[in-house]
């Protein structure tokens, strides 16, 4: 999306999602991926994160990232969208969404306009993670919370969605072969739980995730 699409060009965005008044069940679209890894009957821990898009007055929109401190006990050191656990104090994963986002980077709820979910995801670390999908006012200012952010950047929308850009890898891990996304900008490296959510995105945002 550009400029030049506005606040309408959302609307098809927010039309793919699942809407915030009925937050998407199940444990996640990848969990077969971790089937010998996590128990069947596991229970995830609830998380959330926000896909936060800004829409620039001029040009692309971009999407908020940051890089993990690299000293987190939960993947440290990795690129990721601003998040963490849904608290027994949340009503729900926008409200932990939002306030995770406040708490590492400082972006005002008031800039924050949420639009739907995306479908949940799983992780290796024991959580299921619901991706919050927002459209974000510019006009702000961040400030990470060194505890847990090393860095916050944006990365245009279109680079992210561009298939070309989105790569598939293979790797061993716990003696059998994986598989993972990774998608590169600049020196940054985006891979494992953003990048598939990226790839979730895209998918639905093209009609191809239903």
């Amino acid at each position: 999306m550009t400029s030049e699409d506005g606040p309408a060009g959302f609307a098809p965005l927010a039309g793919c999602l699942h809407p915030l008044t009925r937050p998407p069940s199940g444990t996640g679209w990848n969990r077969s991926e971790l089937a010998d890894l996590i128990p069947h009957d596991f229970e995830f821990r609830e998380a959330a994160v926000l896909v936060g898009i800004v829409d620039h007055p001029v040009g692309d929109s971009t999407v908020i990232l940051t890089r993990r401190t690299e000293t987190l006990t939960h993947h440290g050191g990795q690129v990721s969208f601003p998040g963490g656990s849904v608290d027994p104090t949340d009503r729900g994963p926008l409200e932990a969404a939002l306030r995770e986002a406040w708490e590492e980077i400082r972006l005002p709820g008031s800039h924050v306009e949420p639009l739907g979910y995306l479908d949940p995801y799983v992780t290796i670390t024991g959580f299921r993670v619901l991706p919050l999908v927002a459209r974000v006012q510019p006009g702000f200012q961040l400030h990470a919370d060194p505890a847990e952010v090393d860095e916050v950047f944006e990365v245009p929308l279109s680079y992210l969605l561009d298939r070309k850009h989105l790569q598939r890898f293979a790797g061993e891990f716990r003696g059998r072969r994986r598989h993972y996304w990774q998608v590169c900008y600049g020196n940054h490296r985006i891979w494992g739980a953003t990048a598939a959510m990226l790839v979730n995105l895209r998918d639905r945002f093209e009609g191809i995730g239903g």
